[in-house]
């Protein structure tokens, strides 16, 4: 039934490339975030679960 109805959708064919465009820009956006991200941050970031005083954290 669900395949019936996409059928008749209008230009259907467009919405598997633009999710696909969407995670593909986001992927791409996190990976470079992560890869500049600063080494000071990352070792706050990681001790943050076992430090009391979890303040400086910017």
């Amino acid at each position: 039934m669900i395949k019936e109805v996409a059928q008749h959708i209008p230009d259907v064919s467009i919405y598997p490339i633009i999710s696909l465009a969407i995670f593909f820009i986001y992927f791409s956006f996190m990976l470079i975030r992560v890869i500049s991200k600063d080494n000071k941050s990352v070792e706050i970031l990681k001790n943050m679960p076992i430090d009391e005083d979890s303040s400086n954290i910017k």
